[in-house]
Formats: C-alpha cells, sequence, structure tokens
C-alpha cells in the first residue's frame, strides 16, 4: 500500500523503515530536513512541505502523524485537514489524550475524513521487534489499513498460544488490535503506560533494596552484599516476574552495576497522569498506578517544602534533630 509517515523521530522513522521492508510504499516529511533526506535515501519519497505531502499520496490518501503529542499533534491534523477529502484516513499514532481524539474525529467526520487513533507500544525496538498496537476508530477505517498494521505488528512468532484462544477470532495473537470507536485505541495505551510506571517502580523498589542489603545499620548476620546483575537475569529465566522490563533492567545492571550514569531524575510523559484522572472519573482506587506517578514527581525535586513541615513539626514536639548532610 501507498501512505504517508509525517514525523520521523526515532519512532517514525524506525516504522516506515519498517514498512518499507514490508513492502509499502512510504512518502515522508519531517521538520528536520536532514531527516528527510536521510529516510529519502533508503528508499522513501521525500517531501517539502505537508501540501507536497498530501499531493503525493495516492487515494484514498493514508497519513500517519507521529509527532509529540499535544500541540504539534493539533497542528499537524489542521493543517492536513484541509489538504484532505472525502475517503481519505488520517492516523494519529502517538500519545495523544483519548479525549482530543473524540473531539478530532467528530470534527473530521463532517469532511468525511476517516481518523484512527493508534496507540503504538514497542519504542526503539519496534524496528527488530515489531509494534503493538492499540487501534480505536471506523471499522471500515481498520480494515482498509489491516496490511498496514500487519506489516508493523509482530506477529505471532514464536510465543506460544494462550489456550483458549485457539477457536477465538480478532488480530490480537498477532500484535495489534480494533479496541472500539475514536479514543479508545489511545484510552487502552494510555491505561497501558499507567500499569507500566507500576510495573516499573516495583522493580525499582525491589532493586533498591538489594543494593541496601549491606547497610551498616543492619546487623552483621544479615548483611547481604548482592549481585544485582545477576538477581535480574536469574529472574529472566523461569520466574513469575520476567518481563520485557525486566529483560531492559538486566541489560542496564550488565552495563553499569552501579548506574553511576544516571541521575534518577525521571521524567512522565502524560499517559500516568490521564490514567489517575480516568480512574477518578470512574471512581475506581489505583493505590500502585498513583503512588508510581507521584514517585516520579518527587524524583524530580529536591527536598520538598513539604518535608521542611515535616521535619519542622518533629523537632517541636519530638526534638527529633535531622541528621547533618554528607559532605
Amino acid at each position: 500500500m501507498k501512505l504517508g509517515m509525517v514525523g520521523l523521530g526515532r519512532m517514525g522513522a524506525n516504522m516506515t523503515r519498517r514498512l518499507m521492508r514490508g513492502g509499502h510504499e512510504v512518502v515522508v516529511t519531517d521538520l528536520s530536513a536532514d531527516n528527510v533526506k536521510q529516510i529519502a535515501s533508503e528508499g522513501a519519497i521525500a517531501s517539502a512541505s505537508l501540501a507536497d505531502f498530501v499531493g503525493k499520496l495516492g487515494k484514498p490518501r493514508i497519513a500517519w502523524i507521529m509527532v509529540p503529542a499535544g500541540g504539534p499533534t493539533e497542528q499537524t491534523v489542521q493543517e492536513l485537514a484541509k489538504h484532505m477529502e472525502a475517503g481519505d484516513i488520517l492516523i494519529d499514532g502517538g500519545n495523544s489524550y483519548f479525549k482530543d481524539d473524540v473531539r478530532r474525529a467528530q470534527q473530521l467526520q463532517g469532511k468525511g475524513i476517516h481518523y484512527v487513533d493508534v496507540g503504538t507500544s514497542g519504542g526503539v525496538w519496534g524496528l527488530e521487534r515489531g509494534y503493538c498496537m492499540m487501534i480505536g476508530g471506523p471499522k471500515e477505517a481498520f480494515q482498509v489499513l489491516d496490511p498496514i498494521f500487519k506489516t508493523l505488528a509482530p506477529g505471532r512468532g514464536d510465543i506460544p498460544r494462550t489456550p483458549g484462544r485457539e477457536q477465538l477470532p480478532g488480530t490480537a495473537e498477532d500484535g495489534y488490535i480494533h479496541c472500539g470507536p475514536s479514543g479508545s485505541g489511545h484510552f487502552v495505551k494510555m491505561v497501558h503506560n499507567g500499569i507500566e510506571y507500576g510495573m516499573m517502580q516495583a522493580y525499582a523498589e525491589g532493586f533498591d533494596i538489594f543494593k541496601n542489603a549491606n547497610s551498616k545499620e543492619l546487623p552483621e548476620e544479615i548483611r547481604y552484599d548482592l549481585n544485582l546483575a545477576d538477581i535480574a537475569e536469574v529472574w529472566r529465566r523461569g520466574s513469575v516476574v520476567s518481563s520485557w522490563l525486566l529483560d531492559l533492567t538486566a541489560m542496564a545492571l550488565a552495563e553499569s552495576p552501579a548506574l553511576s550514569e544516571y541521575s534518577g531524575f525521571v521524567q512522565d510523559s502524560g499517559e500516568g497522569r490521564w490514567t489517575i484522572q480516568a480512574a477518578i472519573d470512574e471512581a475506581v482506587p489505583v493505590d500502585v498506578l498513583s503512588a508510581a506517578l507521584f514517585t516520579r514527581f518527587r524524583s524530580r525535586q529536591e527536598h520538598t517544602f513539604a518535608e521542611k513541615i515535616l521535619s519542622a513539626m518533629r523537632q517541636k514536639f519530638g526534638g527529633h534533630v535531622e541528621p547533618k548532610k554528607n559532605g
């Protein structure tokens, strides 16, 4: 099939490469002329502007957007819509807020343009491993795009089949699903990322316990000088806590056991916050997910004013004096 890719960052560029490997023809555009030139040298069709980009697409035009969520995505959707017409398909494969998808879909429906939201997981490894995709939008658009999704997805590979799925229809085993109407794809990806926060935090806290198992504050007979890289590695092999996140943790610890090149500053990309908001809207308790998000906030601060208040109260009611800082 012929389609276009707007945005040639790490994800967009590698998705373009995977699509071309699968025999698709891809028109590309990006704010960086160098990015366009690089991908064009690998076989993509270069374009100089969004108008030029749309003009080089076949009908129905299929444009996949992989730019940062928020303003950049909104501006790109609106600009592309000016050059597209009824029957064309506009895909947002970034991490947009699902309510924005609903609004855009309703807006574009008036022009007969199909809007499809694709929650995409795979990161920098997706070129080789494939991308897990959670897709929202019109069923007819999903069906048109199926060859594209099939190329980008991991496929069944050597993962054992889940018992009981033998008679079930659908594409889930191939690594992509149609979740439902507009917004549902990004809604599912949003919760996926919220869960990811919780899983990452659980691993992080567990390994922090291991790191401090040799503390001088502990009785000598229960101090353990543990090899964290070996623990991560052995858990990858037969443990119930094995996962791709653990694979990546094992890789990092093998490369740098003390992780000395990392500051501990942990950003959040938005989906964790939106997951908590959805839980509030639904009155669903999410103790682990909310704690994981708040820990990321904490990682980006020095001691907060709240902690100073706590310290002051402890000193006033019990005479507890803060320990002196080292150095």
